[in-house]
């Protein structure tokens, strides 16, 4: 009996602890932060949104459904999803790509590399197109729209 009845003490003081945390929780969490774009001290492949010109060829690396929410306009989808058909997004990109003289490739933060690793397959391509990463991610194109 008095098993069961410390085992109801300690639920309560369980449901209690996550009751305030439900609470204390932030309900609109912030984004993450993006790290000042200063052209002069970032990396040699990355370009900051304010220096990308008119006509530029954007290429979403995110997730299909990140890209048809959010996706910057006129952009195409390339990335890296198993779900997806490589071939086909490859194939798909190569005319437009071929057609731009420059591709700025995006992702959601800086902290991902996606967009990195689809510039490089881009340059594998040998176009003679210059590629970029944007700096920071679809998240320095939220904060200048």
């Amino acid at each position: 009996m008095k098993s069961v009845f410390q085992i109801a003490i300690l639920l309560a003081i369980s449901a209690s602890a996550a009751s305030i945390s439900w609470f204390a929780r932030d309900k609109n969490p912030k984004p993450a932060p993006v790290p000042i774009c200063d052209p002069a001290t970032i990396k040699a492949d990355e370009i900051c949104f304010d220096q990308v010109p008119e006509n530029v060829l954007w290429i979403d690396a995110r997730t299909r459904n990140e890209w048809q929410k959010n996706g910057y306009p006129n952009s195409i989808l390339w990335n890296l999803d198993p779900s997806e058909d490589a071939n086909k997004m490859e194939a798909d990109a190569f005319s437009k790509i071929a057609e731009s003289k420059l591709v700025v490739v995006y992702c959601t933060s800086q902290a991902c590399d996606t967009s990195r690793q689809i510039a490089k397959k881009i340059q594998k391509l040998e176009l003679g197109i210059e590629v970029k990463v944007l700096h920071g991610g679809h998240s320095s194109i939220r904060l200048k729209n």
